[in-house]
């Protein structure tokens, strides 16, 4: 009893801390997107005065000697790609930042119309990303299927997203720590799917890592229930996405895992247009 009362405490002192971080995160975000913003009106400004400076320097190509119009357009093409790659990139790095403000401030049960695909992509290169950042050798292969004809769907944002992440989060976890103790031949790899089938949105998340035991799965939604160490889950995850997906999506959230060759996790929710 003494054990599990201690492991209960570093639980949530763990969740304390994670709350502090995602207060903290959306600090940051709100004074990163001012700059950013700087950056890309500041790029497309960039990009209207070199098309000026082109339709002076197409204007005077006769003055120029041949050598020198050549090495003129390569660097004016040069600087295009660069200022689209700016915009391209800074407008990414702003739609990360709103979703994470969206998830630390959106309100409780505000069904939103959303970019389901796009929100998913988002949220599973977040969860990669943040895996790196905590694993320098974490390194996987991704692959993503998106139906691109799904129209906006009513959602709610924060919390899809904050069930994608969890879902991912466990795949990144199972791959890597699977990974630790596999053989030179073993590939890392999560398949990511977003389609409309028969009026739901079918979310599926997959990957090839360690499985469940039945003992897992029979506790796998337990608040507080987690085979990871302390630090590393709270053992909420997966109880929190279930009430996402089906108490406030009325949808369902089912899972098939073979122990040794992965776990694939479908979240299914009727799809409301718009």
């Amino acid at each position: 009893m003494e054990e599990q009362l201690q492991a209960l405490k570093d639980r949530l002192r763990q969740q304390e801390k994670l709350a502090s971080i995602g207060m903290l995160s959306a600090g940051i975000a709100h004074e990163i997107q001012n700059p950013l913003n700087f950056v890309i009106n500041f790029s497309k400004m960039s990009d209207k005065l070199l098309r000026d400076l082109t339709e002076i320097v197409d204007d005077n190509l006769d003055r120029l000697p041949s050598d020198d119009s050549e090495e003129v357009a390569d660097i004016v093409d040069n600087l295009r790609q660069n200022m689209s790659k700016i915009v391209e990139h800074g407008e990414r790095a702003i739609s990360i930042i709103q979703g994470i403000l969206l998830v630390s401030r959106g309100k409780d049960d505000e069904f939103l119309p959303t970019d389901v695909c796009r929100l998913v992509k988002e949220y599973v290169w977040l969860s990669y990303h943040a895996m790196r950042a905590s694993e320098k050798s974490f390194n996987i292969s991704i692959d993503e299927a998106y139906d691109t004809t799904i129209p906006m769907l009513m959602v709610i944002p924060q919390d899809l997203s904050r069930a994608v992440l969890n879902v991912m989060n466990n795949a990144c976890y199972a791959v890597w720590h699977k990974q630790q103790q596999a053989t030179a031949d073993y590939t890392p790899q999560i398949s990511v799917s977003v389609t409309l089938e028969a009026g739901n949105l079918v979310i599926t998340i997959a990957d090839n890592g360690e499985g469940m035991t039945e003992q897992v799965k029979q506790r796998l939604f337990e608040n507080f229930y987690t085979t990871k160490p302390v630090g590393k889950g709270t053992g909420l995850g997966m109880g929190i996405t279930r009430d996402i997906v089906e108490k406030k999506h009325h949808g369902l959230l089912a899972f098939d895992s073979t122990i040794g060759q992965g776990s694939t996790f479908t979240i299914t929710i009727p799809a409301k247009k718009a």
